[in-house]
């Protein structure tokens, strides 16, 4: 048994995500965290709601509420979307919480005590209307890079390049729209990235051939362009206080502590559980060395998490954990354009949820997974996909089986003859397809494993058709028996190894069988190639029930209200 440590890139605080931020990051860790434990691996799958910096403060401030209980009424609802999405986070934390405080504290004393640390003096925008120095995220303006007219001072939302807020074309204040801006001195900390460029650079070469290439190549291009020192400070309130005289009323910038929090969360589990789970054995030296640690991400944080972070704990001089590997992601558009949390363009995970239940869009983001390019939502291509591949070639299936055999042999698994060349020949091509599905999952190729059990489904509806039991009872009650009681193994395998894409699904076909928990021996484990080309795991005899559908085919009205609704280019 292995041990994981998952990390998928925090969702911020100021309102639900959309599917695109759900397909970038949580909903593929969740998947490949559960196929792991399925193999029986130990895995801890940390995330956390990134709670600090400026648009928190302004969110806050626009619901009208103070800060603290902004944040703490946008966790809970963010914690129960994802429970609604079946994401099995073993700690879903917070970035504000008191852990996160002291250990980014903490980075900060090491990095100053190493002379990575150093303060300077800048401009920086002062909004005379607003009486406050402005954050970057608090500057609103057009980007000079692609002319994107809302683009903050730190980061332009269109095209990802980092700015400096006095880079804006036509600045203005995020805050009262003011555009009488100035630029006064003000004195702020500096990481400084430079120093650390070719410990990074080193350690990222060690990892070209492993990781992909769009991680790989977003790495290096920082890198190759010059890693410059960057400002870790900012003219805050709310956030992580900076322990250093003359600083009192800054705090550190959000993009700082947010990745420490990935430790900062497995701490809050750590003392939840009156640490029972020790963080450190899972962060820090020897204790974690048989620990590999994965991040999943969309490709605008991979920056960060691919060069930022790691110098930071390099810069500690401590033996944290490193990433053994991150998988990034491209974007998931709608209708060709960007979903936005900031300008609400797109579809959000409470309103997905309304529609339906989690595992039509788990099973359509994980078969549309923008891996290699960027990808594009239309209701057209979901529907098409629900309707053929769930509701058809699954949950059609399923019925077919459960129904005709309730019907022609009664509430028990029908025993038949002996399994013939056609159940071995299917068998083995079973076993093939789970090595492909296994092999897909491993390697955290998500389309490919879920093309791989769309094609475990298919073959099932393939040997159906062959074999065809409402001929077979006609003339030979045995032979459609034992197909029968084939296609009801078919079930079960279905329910094992469908669980990472479609986990409420495959919990309704464990219920199909209720004296099987899931295998044999009474656990949910993955079934190794010779169980799956037995396809003997039920036996003749035993109870089952015939669920209701599974999966409910979209209508063309259905189309035209949620295109009406949503819109649709």
């Amino acid at each position: 048994m292995a041990r994981y440590l998952i990390t998928s890139a925090l969702p911020y605080i100021n309102g639900i995500k959309h599917l695109g931020n759900l397909v970038g990051s949580m909903l593929p860790a969740d998947v490949y965290s559960r196929y792991l434990r399925l193999r029986g691996h130990e895995v801890l799958y940390i995330c956390a709601t990134d709670e600090h910096g400026t648009p928190a403060e302004l969110a806050a401030k626009e619901a009208g509420l103070s800060v603290e209980e902004f944040c703490r009424r946008q966790h809970d609802l963010q914690a129960e979307v994802y429970r609604g999405f079946a994401l099995s986070f073993d700690y879903f934390g917070r970035s504000s919480s008191a852990q996160n405080r002291e250990l980014t504290q903490h980075f900060g004393r090491r990095l100053t005590e190493n002379g990575l640390i150093e303060e300077r003096s800048i401009q920086q925008v002062y909004s005379p209307a607003d009486g406050r120095f402005l954050p970057d995220r608090y500057v609103i303006g057009t980007c000079p890079h692609c002319g994107y007219d809302r683009a903050r001072g730190d980061q332009c939302e269109n095209c990802t390049r980092l700015l400096d807020p006095t880079d804006l074309i036509e600045p203005r204040s995020a805050v009262s729209g003011s555009t009488e801006l100035e630029v006064r001195e003000t004195r702020h900390l500096y990481l400084r990235q430079s120093q650390l460029a070719e410990r990074v650079r080193a350690w990222i070469e060690t990892k070209q051939d492993s990781w992909p290439v769009l991680t790989t190549s977003i790495a290096m291009k920082w890198l190759n362009e010059g890693l410059e020192d960057r400002g870790i400070t900012r003219d805050l309130d709310w956030g992580v206080p900076v322990e250093r005289e003359g600083y009192e009323g800054k705090v550190y910038y959000v993009w700082f502590d947010a990745p420490i929090e990935y430790i900062g969360a497995t701490k809050e589990l750590s003392d939840s559980t009156g640490g029972e789970i020790d963080w450190r054995s899972w962060w820090r030296g020897e204790a974690a060395e048989d620990v590999t640690y994965v991040q999943f991400m969309a490709k605008d944080n991979i920056p960060f998490h691919s060069v930022m972070f790691p110098a930071m704990q390099m810069g500690t001089g401590e033996d944290w954990k490193l990433a053994d590997y991150i998988k990034g992601f491209n974007w998931l558009n709608y209708y060709g354009g960007k979903f936005s949390t900031s300008q609400n363009y797109g579809i959000f995970l409470d309103q997905a949820l309304e529609l339906l239940p989690a595992d039509y869009w788990r099973y359509f983001l994980m078969a549309n997974a923008p891996e290699s390019d960027d990808t594009s939502f239309t209701w057209e291509l979901f529907a098409a996909q629900v309707n053929k591949d769930l509701a058809d070639t699954l949950g059609n299936f399923v019925n077919r089986v459960l129904t005709f055999s309730r019907k022609r042999f009664g509430d028990q698994v029908p025993a038949g003859g002996q399994p013939g060349e056609v159940e071995a020949r299917l068998g083995e091509r079973v076993a093939a397809m789970l090595g492909d599905y296994s092999e897909a999952l491993d390697g955290m190729q998500f389309r490919k494993a879920a093309q791989a059990l769309r094609a475990l489904w298919s073959e099932a509806n393939g040997y159906l058709e062959q074999k065809a039991p409402w001929q077979e009872i006609k003339t030979d009650p045995e032979a459609a028996a034992l197909t029968l009681r084939t296609a009801m193994n078919l079930i079960q395998l279905f329910a094992q190894v469908s669980e990472p894409i479609v986990p409420d699904t495959a919990a309704r076909l464990r219920g199909v069988f209720p004296g099987l928990a899931g295998t044999e021996d009474g656990q949910r484990t993955w079934p190794t190639p010779e169980r799956a080309a037995a396809l003997d795991t039920v036996p003749a005899g035993a109870d089952f029930t015939v669920p209701e559908v599974l999966f409910r085919k979209i209508t063309d009205d259905d189309l035209a209200a949620w295109r009406d609704r949503f819109g649709a280019q």
